[in-house]
């Protein structure tokens, strides 16, 4: 196995059994059906490995991530995620997982019904994260090369939270991870 897949492997083993917030889901739990979701949509082997891999700043490091939504939810653990996917993936995964947090603004800016399709969790997190974003945010968005990937993820990402769907294992997952490295 390669380091960087053993890498990703021992940060989900040490830590994927924690939660985001009051997500019923694990990261775990949550990165396997994100991941599940793109493939069955048959989305490229990179969004898939995207999909997969949204979250994993949560879990990289040492830190907490918040328990409770009394807490502040924008712990900007996309861009933790962006600095270490770049480096071993490239744009194409990292840039999704970059723009994942602004594609849920972006989404509820542009589509207000959204928000009622939030967890709550995930609710509180939109408000810490800022809301919805100005119209010059709304073309900056629009203007980044992976944004239609960004809003594909960010669907993914919302529907990726029932604690009765049974997926296939992390494991199933290192040979599309191995590829995908730059």
């Amino acid at each position: 196995m390669h380091p960087v897949v053993g890498q990703i492997f021992d940060a989900f083993k040490l830590k994927g059994s924690e939660r985001y917030g009051e997500e019923e889901v694990t990261q775990l739990q949550h990165a396997l059906q994100c991941g599940h979701l793109a493939m069955k949509a048959n989305a490229s082997e990179r969004l898939i490995v995207a999909a997969l891999l949204h979250d994993i700043g949560h879990i990289l490091d040492d830190r907490d991530m918040p328990e409770k939504c009394s807490e502040n939810l924008n712990d900007q653990h996309e861009f933790r995620a962006h600095q270490f996917l770049v480096q071993q993936f490239g744009n194409s995964i990292a840039d999704p997982v970059r723009l994942h947090v602004v594609a849920k603004r972006y989404i509820c800016t542009r589509n207000p019904g959204y928000e009622k399709k939030l967890s709550p969790t995930s609710l509180k997190s939109f408000h810490d994260q800022g809301g919805k974003i100005s119209h010059e945010e709304v073309r900056q968005f629009e203007d980044e090369p992976f944004f239609r990937e960004a809003i594909q993820l960010r669907h993914w990402d919302d529907a990726a939270k029932d604690v009765s769907w049974v997926t296939p294992p992390l494991e199933d997952f290192a040979t599309l991870i191995e590829a995908s490295l730059t």
